[in-house]
């Protein structure tokens, strides 16, 4: 039986070392951590990568629900595919476990708690930029790519994929860029 944590954080800029702390001190022999959103399972390798690895008797374990997902119907399909495997899930903040039928009643609710304030954070986040165009205040968000650097290699005649490589972007990101500039907004 393994004890396995899983660890994450939604951005690039946030720190992993509390999660990790708190997996190692319950004796998690295996950690695998990554920045991603919870918003869907798309793009979480590593989780996949735990899911694959669990056997029968094995244990997750993750410091809060969210950290497994914001959507309810990917956590409980979490739970599900777990239960499938012989494993279990260990949620240390609140301490639940599915080793019972009660700790999986407590989870579905906790996971329909997790999905609603992900619904009530975008409301929230929605009505103060709505108020702030309103008042002129709002600029919109930090750009996460010179534009104009983007715009001077493209004029270069530099391929797509090459500027990608070189500003450590997606093509997709390059493209939009592109896009936007022939179109005047840029």
């Amino acid at each position: 039986m393994a004890r396995i944590g899983y660890a994450r954080v939604s951005t690039i800029d946030q720190d992993l070392e509390t999660q990790w702390a708190k997996l190692k001190a319950e004796g998690c022999e295996i950690i695998r951590s990554e920045k991603v959103s919870g918003g869907s399972r798309d793009g979480r390798a590593e989780l996949a990568t735990v899911l694959d690895f669990l056997r029968p008797g094995d244990e997750l374990i993750v410091t809060r629900l969210d950290r497994l997902g914001r959507d309810t119907r990917d956590v409980l399909n979490l739970i599900h595919e777990c239960g499938q495997r012989g494993a279990f899930i260990t949620v240390l903040d609140p301490h639940v476990s599915t080793r019972g039928e009660m700790g999986h009643i407590v989870l579905t609710v906790l996971g329909m708690v997790a999905q609603m304030e992900r619904r009530f954070l975008k409301e929230r986040q929605r009505e103060g930029i709505d108020r702030a165009k309103s008042s002129g205040v709002y600029r919109g968000g930090k750009a996460r790519f010179d534009h104009q650097h983007i715009l001077e290699l493209a004029r270069t005649e530099m391929g797509v994929s090459e500027i990608a490589k070189a500003m450590k972007c997606s093509r997709m990101q390059v493209y939009r860029i592109l896009k936007r500039s022939a179109n005047g907004l840029a």
